[in-house]
């Protein structure tokens, strides 16, 4: 039982996100849906023995998609969205309950989580070039989260070498192909794959 309300949970969720990427980027990203659709309900299937109860699972879920809709705002260009969408991430982080986790890992979650809050809180109320900032770090910070909680979905991490003065600066993507949240219409297509999770 605990796995068919996993799997629909997983296909809600696959649905809102293919919708919300699929009207905002156009038809670029139609092709590459169905295969991560596919991807998502195989990996849950294969994690049904993870020690996270099924709210915690959607919980984290929820961030994540709440993390990708302010990338994409980022990507777009859409400052106004941004913060929106920066106020929505921050209400989602402030509902994560770490309780499930061990000790150590509910720390670092409640560390993680914590700073991700602030930052999403700050691009809630920014310009876009300092939520691009807080959005560098914010990044690090779901990396890490991941890291711990896991996620059904095929996540990529991606780099643009010259972001920040050229110190560089990642970012998670739910779609192999760059669009650079960093730099928006000026360089959409810098930056590089540094590694797929799941």
């Amino acid at each position: 039982m605990k796995s068919v309300k996993r799997t629909m949970s997983t296909m809600a969720l696959a649905a809102v996100m293919i919708a919300t990427v699929s009207c905002k980027d156009g038809n670029k990203k139609e092709a590459t849906t169905p295969v991560s659709t596919e991807m998502h309900q195989e990996t849950m299937d294969d994690k049904t023995d993870m020690t996270m109860g099924n709210s915690q699972d959607a919980k984290a879920e929820t961030i994540l998609t709440a993390y990708f809709n302010l990338k994409d705002a980022l990507v777009n260009d859409d400052n106004s969205q941004a913060k929106e969408l920066g106020n929505t991430l921050a209400q989602s982080l402030k509902s994560f309950d770490a309780s499930s986790y061990s000790d150590d890992e509910q720390n670092e979650l409640n560390d993680i989580i914590e700073d991700a809050t602030e930052h999403a809180e700050h691009i809630g109320e920014s310009d876009i070039k300092h939520q691009r900032e807080h959005f560098k770090t914010l990044s690090k910070d779901m990396t890490d989260m991941v890291a711990i909680t896991g996620t059904s979905m095929t996540i990529y991490e991606q780099y643009c070498p010259m972001y920040d003065n050229n110190k560089g600066g990642a970012w998670l993507s739910m779609n192999e192909e760059i669009r650079n949240p960093y730099f928006g219409d000026k360089m959409l297509t810098c930056g590089k794959v540094q590694r797929e999770i799941n």
